[in-house]
């Protein structure tokens, strides 16, 4: 149930409606948005009887919320969330590039790739510090020994940089040096890790795991809008599918979630195909469904990357998505259509 609050509420009868919600036996969590302010109730499992809430004074109305997820629906914040990471702003205006290798190098390598895709346009830099892998003999990241080459790209170039974060006890200290922290595919219902990144204070980018419905991925995000991270990013990387290399990219979700959800949509064409030669087709398709960015692989020279080469596109390839960018920019921008009735 959303509670709407009058434009002329106290702060004191809020809170009033927020210690009756919790005499309820449920959840309070204040949602202030453009021109109105409401508090949704989270932690029912059913209809919440709303006949003695909304006759409190500076109740407007009560509106019951059918969908799982709350916090996360446009049925409480209407208009998109905007995001910024670092000096880059998410969810409203041009999409971002977010480029890097797959994982971080030597520090002279891994300098080199930062450089090199931030004069070709790249708003934001990316590299795993663990490479988890399913074979014991593939290289498994820097882990974190690989925080003082990220300071020094933020140092150097000026860009934000962001990581994934794969144990909770070390989600703080990546904090302190990343500009958001990456919650990878394979951690969607790790529940330490999300209690561990709902408590930073940096924005959180959400993979959407390769056997998750956009209902599940969904709800994952709840879970950290729940627990008070307001800065949440959902990435579609690709689900598993019958009869492709890797995973199949489900562009089809960006624009069912930008209909359900305020939460911007990144898409992370590289991690879904095993060829680099899908990747610029596949970025082209992301921006034209609307999304809020793209996550690439890029290196100066792929075939030497110590992680996923097959999928790394070089600088050049880069360049041309940049340019598709500029291309795009041409087109109306998509609005969120309206939910079925």
């Amino acid at each position: 149930m959303l509670i709407i609050m009058r434009p002329d509420f106290s702060e004191a009868q809020c809170l009033r409606v927020e210690d009756a919600v919790r005499a309820m036996g449920y959840q309070p969590v204040r949602v202030p948005g453009a021109g109105r302010t409401a508090v949704c109730v989270t932690g029912n499992r059913g209809p919440v009887d709303d006949s003695y809430i909304s006759r409190l004074p500076g109740v407007a109305h009560c509106h019951r919320i059918t969908k799982p997820f709350k916090l996360v629906s446009r049925d409480s914040h209407p208009t998109d969330t905007v995001i910024r990471i670092g000096d880059v702003v998410i969810g409203e205006g041009d999409p971002v590039l977010v480029a890097g290798p797959g994982s971080i190098e030597t520090e002279a390598r891994t300098l080199a790739v930062a450089r090199a895709v931030r004069r070709a346009g790249a708003g934001i830099f990316r590299a795993r510090l663990w490479s988890e892998r399913i074979g014991p003999y593939e290289f498994a990241g820097v882990g974190d020994e690989g925080l003082h080459t990220l300071r020094e790209v933020r140092e150097e170039l000026g860009i934000a940089v962001i990581a994934e974060v794969v144990d909770p006890r070390s989600a703080e200290r990546v904090a302190e040096i990343v500009d958001a922290v990456q919650i990878p595919a394979r951690h969607m219902e790790n529940e330490p890790l999300f209690e561990a990144a709902a408590g930073l204070a940096r924005p959180v980018i959400l993979d959407r795991g390769p056997a998750a419905t956009v209902e599940e991925w969904l709800m994952a995000a709840e879970r950290l809008l729940a627990r008070g991270q307001r800065e949440v990013i959902l990435c579609e990387r690709g689900i598993r599918a019958m009869g492709h290399r890797r995973t199949l990219l489900d562009l089809h979700a960006v624009p069912v979630v930008r209909q359900i959800s305020h939460l911007p949509v990144l898409v992370d064409p590289s991690r879904a195909v095993a060829e680099r030669g899908r990747v610029r087709p596949l970025a082209r398709a992301a921006l034209a469904v609307g999304a809020s960015g793209l996550l690439l692989e890029v290196h100066t020279t792929p075939d030497t990357a110590y992680t996923d080469p097959k999928q790394t596109v070089d600088v050049p390839t880069f360049t041309g998505i940049v340019e598709d960018l500029a291309v795009m920019r041409g087109l109306t921008p998509l609005s969120p259509a309206p939910p079925p009735t």
